[in-house]
């Protein structure tokens, strides 16, 4: 492969191109463009000036290796990635793929090794750990698959505690804070603590404490993992309403291909590196 063409990128996804046999090239608008598979060229001739501006999330040849002793596990090999503000975006892999390491990345949870993570123009990966921890708890939502919710504490002091960390004031007025509750279905339930609610209950409470900070990004790892079919469904449908009436950037790990068809971008990965294709792959990989 020619040099220049070693230096190829999706403008769409981000993936490096360099070791591909195969992309698509297309012309669009009298420029030459370059993509991983169709669904990205679609995404690109819907909206060409979106994605020739920046990224709300950039992941650029991001590296993640640990070391035991003399051994050296290599979790995210060279990730390239793209998640534009408001997509839906999910991460797809089968166990050991690296997925959840990725997401840690994504929601500065944890360092990468070597590479850039940028947050707009800026790369986060280089931030001290107190301006990780500002801009953590302004920018970013968690919604997890164990719930983690603290059990000493009631339903409500488990969503406000996210305020303590954050610099968008001093919390919710109480009134605000019963009307999410009850929106949410969980009205009367609010002094209620994490051992007298049911998982479904649980993780409706993470979810209002995910949003306790009105996050630009939510992040899911798994967050309907624990729970059965309708309940989970209903968290998920929460969730995507988030996306689409509010502009939410959504960033949820499965490996539920049904979830994936719903997205708008899918992130397929494997061996801890991404793939090409993304909803063609979504099956193969989390069998």
């Amino acid at each position: 492969m020619k040099k220049e063409e070693q230096e190829r990128r999706d403008p769409v996804c981000g993936m490096d191109l360099s070791d591909l046999e195969e992309y698509l090239t297309v012309k669009i608008q009298g420029d030459t463009f370059y993509f991983c598979s169709e669904p990205c060229a679609k995404r690109f001739k819907s909206n060409p000036e979106k994605f020739k501006g920046d990224p709300l999330i950039h992941l650029h040849d991001l590296w993640k290796v640990f070391h035991d002793g003399s051994v050296e596990t290599q979790v995210l090999r060279a990730v390239n990635i793209h998640i534009w503000d408001g997509d839906f975006a999910v991460i797809i892999g089968a166990s050991g793929s690296g997925k959840s390491t990725l997401l840690n990345m994504i929601g500065m949870l944890d360092r990468p090794t070597r590479g850039g993570l940028y947050l707009g123009e800026k790369n986060i990966s280089k931030t001290t750990d107190d301006d990780r921890t500002v801009l953590r708890s302004s920018k970013f939502g968690f919604v997890f698959q164990q719930y983690n919710l603290i059990p000493w504490l009631t339903a409500y002091d488990n969503v406000v505690l996210p305020l303590i960390f954050s610099e968008k004031g001093d919390g919710l007025r109480r009134a605000d804070l019963e009307k999410r509750f009850s929106d949410i279905g969980l009205a009367n339930r609010g002094e209620h603590r994490p051992a007298e609610l049911s998982g479904g209950e649980q993780q409706r409470v993470a979810l209002l404490r995910a949003l306790a900070n009105d996050p630009e990004i939510i992040i899911g790892d798994e967050p309907t993992g624990n729970l059965d079919s309708v309940t989970g469904e209903k968290i998920l449908d929460m969730l995507i309403a988030l996306n689409k009436k509010e502009k939410k950037t959504l960033i949820i790990v499965t490996h539920d291909a049904d979830i994936a068809k719903r997205a708008d971008q899918v992130i397929t990965i494997k061996d801890g590196k991404t793939i090409p294709g993304h909803l063609y792959h979504t099956k193969t990989y989390t069998e």
